[in-house]
């Protein structure tokens, strides 16, 4: 996907940035909601002995990464160039849109529960189900195995949705929390807003294995906007329609009731991008090529690259455009409304097969 218009807008001047330029990044004092600046090249980040910490080669790359790429400053000014404005993005996003993006002005550790702590290597990722999840679990369970995991392909995929492998943020007490988030590199991945809610409907409510979600969700969607359920309808839930999935995410009832199920929740609302820095944004899009820099920054890139396999049923725009195409003018403004800050936020321009109102 080709950049959005403010971020070629931005290229100009960001361009005349030194490449050692550093961002300050954001403490979150969990209780206060206290954010400070602070300088990435400051000895609160140094880190593990002998090596260099993942901040300190995003921020300051040493010559020996310099020349891993090839014209070494080209490609690395470029990369730098590209997540520089991302960040800028979501920062600019997050303070035009205050009153909206930081409603809530405190955070608790159950927030942090998404945010996958990697102790050996200074990393901390926040998962966003329907962007490569899987994949990256499983890089971390790697990561994080001393030994136990080579290749992350052989790890199953629901022994990577198992809680108990990976460590969470929200598992440390208050004082670490603020350590790690000053100190470790923190990044997520993201991904089209509606095409990701597309992805969601159809790997949960028109996969017949999915039955968990059939009875808490598919049967809850259909008694409310389904007139003249069938009985069957009602008892199994199994057969949502994406128009009636719709109507069920911008009822105000649903979220009055309880948070959106990760799968279709919202990724500000998910990872908190307005309260915690992330130092890196990557994109559904690039996958491959924003993984491996993490991999790279992380210091295991030489043996460990992002699994690339190709997946007939991945969902494409051109599905998206297809299921959008029944819903009605008015749904598709409410909708928008609510994945707005995700557009805004990771510069995702709105699809033009919307019919905004």
């Amino acid at each position: 996907m080709k950049p959005g218009l403010l971020e070629v807008m931005r290229m100009n001047r960001i361009c005349r940035m030194v490449l050692a330029t550093c961002l300050g990044s954001f403490i979150l004092v969990i209780f206060y909601f206290q954010i400070m600046r602070r300088n990435p090249f400051g000895v609160d980040i140094c880190c593990r002995k002998g090596s260099r910490s993942p901040l300190q080669e995003l921020y300051n790359p040493t010559q020996r990464s310099l020349e891993r790429v090839s014209p070494p400053w080209l490609e690395l000014s470029n990369t730098a160039v590209l997540h520089q404005m991302r960040r800028d993005q979501v920062t600019d996003t997050c303070r035009a849109n205050s009153a909206v993006s930081r409603k809530r002005r405190v955070l608790t550790p159950n927030d942090l529960k998404h945010l996958v702590v990697d102790e050996d290597h200074e990393l901390i990722y926040c998962y966003v189900p329907k962007v490569a999840c899987t994949n990256w679990k499983r890089l971390m369970m790697v990561l994080t195995g001393r030994g136990k995991y080579s290749d992350p392909m052989e790890i199953p995929a629901n022994e990577a949705h198992v809680s108990a492998n990976l460590k969470t943020l929200n598992q440390y007490s208050i004082p670490e929390i603020n350590h790690r988030l000053k100190s470790y590199m923190k990044f997520l991945f993201v991904r089209e807003p509606f095409e990701r809610l597309v992805s969601a409907y159809r790997n949960k409510f028109t996969q017949k294995y999915n039955t968990s979600f059939h009875k808490r969700y598919g049967t809850k969607i259909i008694k409310r906007q389904r007139k003249n359920a069938t009985q069957e309808a009602l008892r199994k839930g199994d057969d949502v329609k994406f128009e009636e999935f719709v109507a069920y995410l911008i009822d105000p009832h649903t979220q009055r009731e309880e948070p959106f199920n990760e799968h279709w929740q919202t990724v500000y609302s998910l990872c908190h991008p307005c309260h915690i820095h992330y130092d890196l944004v990557g994109k559904y899009e690039t996958l491959e090529e924003d993984s491996n820099y993490v991999l790279q920054l992380a210091g295991v890139g030489s043996y460990l690259k992002f699994p690339t396999y190709a997946k007939s049923t991945r969902t494409t725009d051109e599905m998206t455009t297809e299921f959008f195409q029944n819903i009605s003018s008015e749904h598709q403004t409410q909708l928008y409304e609510v994945y707005k800050l995700d557009f805004l936020m990771f510069n995702y321009s709105v699809p033009s097969y919307l019919k905004l109102e």
